[in-house]
């Protein structure tokens, strides 16, 4: 009884391997960093304090809240899409800040005007981090498993 080999399935998966070009790849990995980074701007915007202030005053709070998507957009996901990705060695690298001059003593917190005291900070961008510290695995996981089932089914 003579056994053959069925070359076709192989070269089909080599096929599809070949398709799957450096700059598919590229873009995949720019979209798990938006992603990420979209994530995180959610989870610090509903951390972040706005302001109560009398009607009396004129002062409107939420600046701080505003300042992580520098006021253009209140969607994190949109304000993440236009945010610039530096490829560096072995890593993607998107830069997320809030350019409200107060945000850093909010943040970790300040002496008080006396400077008798100490006011504490909230740590809404530390606190941010270490859960998409967590939950990144899980969601890049997701999203890997998603574009392999593009390429190769």
């Amino acid at each position: 009884m003579k056994k053959g080999f069925d070359y076709k399935d192989l070269e089909k998966f080599r096929d599809r391997l070949n398709t799957a070009s450096q700059s598919d790849i590229d873009f995949f990995f720019e979209n798990c960093a938006k992603e990420l980074a979209a994530r995180l701007l959610a989870k610090v915007i509903k951390r972040t304090p706005v302001g109560q202030y009398p009607k009396s005053s004129g002062k409107v709070g939420g600046t701080l809240r505003r300042g992580w998507t520098n006021g253009e957009n209140s969607d994190a996901r949109k304000y993440a899409e236009s945010l610039k990705i530096e490829k560096k060695t072995g890593y993607y690298e998107i830069t997320i800040s809030n350019p409200v001059e107060y945000a850093g003593y909010v943040e970790n917190g300040h002496r008080t005007r006396n400077h008798k005291g100490w006011v504490k900070g909230l740590f809404m961008l530390k606190i941010s981090e270490e859960e998409m510290r967590v939950q990144s695995p899980v969601i890049l996981q997701k999203k890997m498993e998603q574009y392999l089932r593009s390429v190769f089914m």
